[in-house]
This record gives C-alpha cells, structure tokens and sequence, in this order.
C-alpha cells in the first residue's frame, strides 16, 4: 500500500513585497511553494509598482499593519518555514526581524531583492544596513549574487577595502557567515560564460557547486523562484544542500519553460510540470 498522505502539506509563511505581474515578489513565492507541494501564507509588506519591463515605484505597507497580520496567522498556524523577500525600508525590516526572532527554530530563506528596493540611496542604504544587522543573524540560507552580496558585506567590489585587495564575493559571503548567517547560495547568473555556476557556501568554505546550461533571454523573478523553492525543500525537511539542489532543478525547469506574457522579461512557468508540451500532444 502507498505511504498514507500526512495530514496537511509543509507550511511556509513569505514576507516579501507584492507584485501584480505574477513574475516576482510574493505572487512568486506563493506560486512556486504551491507547485512544489506547500500551503504558502503571503504577507504583504510592500507594493511594487511595476510591469515585466521595470519596477516604477515601491509603496512600503504601514509595519504595524503587515505585523499584525503576520503575527495573527501565526499565531494560528504553525509553519515549517519562512521565506523573505522586499520589506520596503528600514521601519519594516525591523518589524520583520521582531515577528522572525519569536521563531528561531524555524529555517529562513532570505532572497534581499535590492534592486527592486527604494529609489531614495540614502534610504535604500539604510534598508540594506537593517539587513545586514538586525535580519542576516537570523537567516539559514542567503540566496543572492555577485553584486548584492559586496553590497550586503559593505564594500565595494570594484574597490579597494580597508583591509587590502578587492574583497570578492566569496570573501563577502563569508563576512556575512561570520555576521550569523548560516548558508549563502552565490549565484552565477549575472556572470557571463556558457555556465551558470551556483556555490553553496558554509563556516567550512564552498560545500557544494552546481553548473547549468544559461537559457537565453531575461527572466522575472529567477531570484524568487529559487529561493521560494529552496523554503519548500527546507519545509519538507530535507537538509540545506540537499534543498538547494533541489530548488535549483526546479528552478531551472521552470526558466527552460518560460513563457513572455507582456513587453519585458520571460516569466518562470512554476507549473511546468502541469502544462502540456508540443510533444505531449502527438
């Protein structure tokens, strides 16, 4: 006989800012956490004003407001994860890192999102120092890129640090390791080569590296897809490489079947598996 089914599928609240497009942001999360078999709950902590082109504006969500809304449905149902995306600004990162210190048990997956954060530097700069102090400590798994994690580490990667040379991204993700964070999966898709090369990096260096065929085209919301499936893997209870494997071949179906609804990006098909191809139909 089949294993019996377990009562309800994993549970993972994400905290991340909306998207109407359905390509990023929480629309992104809450599909892929569906197509990989969880119950997704979406907190709104900012509106992202944008089409597949571009982002036009963000509209932060009053912290008190998303806070009560997070604090209530946990309050009500437990989760075997979190996933994190775009709060907003600094009031909110704060907000969010008071509700996830409640539970430090439970694994979070961070995906920062900066480029779609604040258009004001001065503001975004002081986002990305609430990151780094208050919500980094806390994360089980970085999931980011060259350029966010030199800026998440304070330096710049094509300048000198105070301590010497250039600091690389590896270098940058083990200060932030140092900061708390348990795992930084450093993508490679904004470096160029026929490869996208992904490494999963730990206190004890790079523990596992992953190469993928680059699909051509621009895609919205690969960041998302990515770290939402690695929060469904963690929420099935597997392991933080044997998730990350397993988001990135989920992540890498869903790009492969990539479709364009509008004038900008490809938008990852999370429901790749339920669509019929070409080939199914013969």
């Amino acid at each position: 006989m089949p294993a019996a089914l377990p009562e309800f599928p994993p549970i993972v609240l994400c905290l991340a800012a909306s998207d109407a497009t359905g390509g990023g942001g929480l629309q992104a999360d809450l599909l892929t956490l569906g197509s990989m078999g969880c119950h997704p709950l979406g907190v709104v902590t900012s509106v992202s004003v944008r089409d597949t082109r571009g982002v036009d504006d963000l509209l932060s969500i009053d912290p008190d407001v998303f806070a009560l809304q997070a604090r209530v449905v946990l309050e009500d149902i437990p989760v075997q994860a979190f996933k994190l995306g775009m709060c907003g600004g600094v009031e909110n990162v704060a907000a969010v890192a008071e509700i996830l210190s409640d539970y430090p048990d439970v694994p979070l997956v961070l995906e920062p999102a900066l480029a779609c954060g604040p258009s004001d530097d001065a503001e975004a700069e002081d986002m990305v120092a609430a990151l780094v102090e208050l919500i980094l400590p806390q994360v089980t798994l970085l999931v980011t890129g060259r350029d966010e994690i030199v800026r998440l580490a304070g330096v710049d990667a094509d300048e000198d640090d105070d301590s010497g040379p250039p600091l690389g991204p590896q270098e940058a993700a083990a200060r932030l390791i140092a900061l708390g964070t348990e795992y930084v999966l450093l993508t490679g898709s904004a470096q160029p080569g026929a490869q996208v090369v992904n490494r999963l990096i730990s206190a004890e260096g790079v523990i596992r590296t992953d190469a993928w065929e680059r699909l051509p085209g621009t895609f919205l919301g690969a960041g998302a897809t990515l770290s939402a499936a690695a929060a469904a893997a963690l929420a099935h209870g597997m392991s933080v490489p044997e998730a990350v494997r397993e988001a990135q071949e989920f992540t890498q179906a869903a790009l492969a079947a990539a479709y364009r609804p509008g004038m900008g990006g490809a938008v990852p098909d999370r429901f790749f598996w339920a669509r019929p191809r070409d080939d199914d139909e013969r």
